[in-house]
């Protein structure tokens, strides 16, 4: 299968705040609104949806295509994409502007308080399916530049190319009506359990209407794990026990990455629900979005200590195939 990733190009700067956001924000004072948070560290990481999902896809044995724009402060991070099998071909770098910045800050429980600056990923418009992945087999619309995110989705319909709907961090930027179009005719919509409830409230779909409308559900639920929902089967995917939760940027992204190889080798969907569990707890036990290395055969002795897969996950320690 060719496997295309859309979504945001971007360095992450992770930030930690020895304090509960909880204890500092009054919920009476809201519309006054005004802190500093003094944080105890700030580490730069390569990040963004697109990276990190195609990243830990690519450790799992996929070799997806990143379509999507750079700055021109690109150069390090698309060798580091390269070197770890990721497809950089139809990344474009934007010469006269940066990278996007992803700005997190995080506290004690994990809480997070986030910025995001554009940057180049406002040029993402400049890349369509038609040129760079007429052919593609699979695609996810993951954040990005709200009108291109649109863009790709009218274009996956006319090409009939089965797409994954995303919308997460841009669930509050997009029109109740291009979140409508997005979900409509989507073989899965992935969101978080506020993102879904938003959904509904701004389209006005109750659980059965978005049903009718899409493939699939994804729905992740944090420390409760997640609901997936395919074609009115239901599974209950559990939290894989992480050895120390470190860091959560990022687990969302390689929940899907996860599940999407699943999807590309055809394995059964509560099989490539749980691969997405534990992809995602690879990710809260390291600071940063691509530090996380396994091979597949380690991944598999992993998935194995807590899922009996019924020898489906055999497929991910076979050699790749010669060209």
């Amino acid at each position: 299968m060719k496997v295309v990733v859309t979504g945001s190009i971007a360095y992450d700067y992770l930030m930690s705040f020895p304090g509960r956001f909880a204890e500092v924000i009054m919920p009476d004072q809201l519309q006054n609104l005004s802190l500093s948070f003094l944080v105890d560290s700030m580490k730069r990481q390569p990040g963004g949806n697109a990276p990190n999902i195609a990243y830990t896809m690519a450790l799992l044995g996929s070799h997806p295509l990143i379509m999507g724009a750079a700055g021109q402060d690109f150069t390090e991070y698309r060798a580091w994409l390269d070197k770890n099998g990721v497809d950089t071909s139809a990344i474009i770098e934007i010469e006269d502007d940066f990278t996007a910045s992803f700005f997190v800050n995080t506290d004690l429980d994990l809480n997070q308080i986030a910025s995001f600056y554009t940057g180049a990923m406002a040029h993402a418009s400049k890349l369509t399916f038609a040129e760079y992945a007429s052919d593609a087999d699979l695609a996810i619309i993951s954040p990005n530049d709200p009108q291109t995110m649109c863009a790709y989705t009218r274009e996956c319909k006319e090409l009939d190319i089965p797409y994954i709907y995303d919308p997460s961090q841009q669930t509050i930027r997009l029109t109740n009506e291009e979140l409508y179009d997005g979900l409509n005719g989507c073989r899965l919509l992935t969101v978080n359990t506020y993102e879904y409830h938003l959904i509904q409230d701004r389209t006005g779909l109750g659980d059965q209407e978005i049903s009718d409308r899409i493939g699939g559900l994804l729905v992740t639920r944090g420390a409760k794990g997640a609901e997936l929902i395919i074609e009115g089967q239901q599974w209950q995917i559990p939290v894989v026990p992480a050895k120390e939760i470190v860091e959560p940027t990022g687990a969302g992204d390689a929940f899907r990455a996860g599940m999407m190889r699943g999807m590309e080798l055809g394995l059964p969907w509560d099989v490539a629900g749980r691969m997405g569990a534990l992809a995602s707890t690879y990710v809260l036990e390291h600071v940063g979005t691509q530090n996380h290395h396994f091979t597949p055969a380690e991944f598999v002795a992993r998935y194995r200590k807590h899922f009996d897969d019924q020898g489906a996950l055999d497929v991910l320690c076979l050699p790749a195939p010669q060209n």
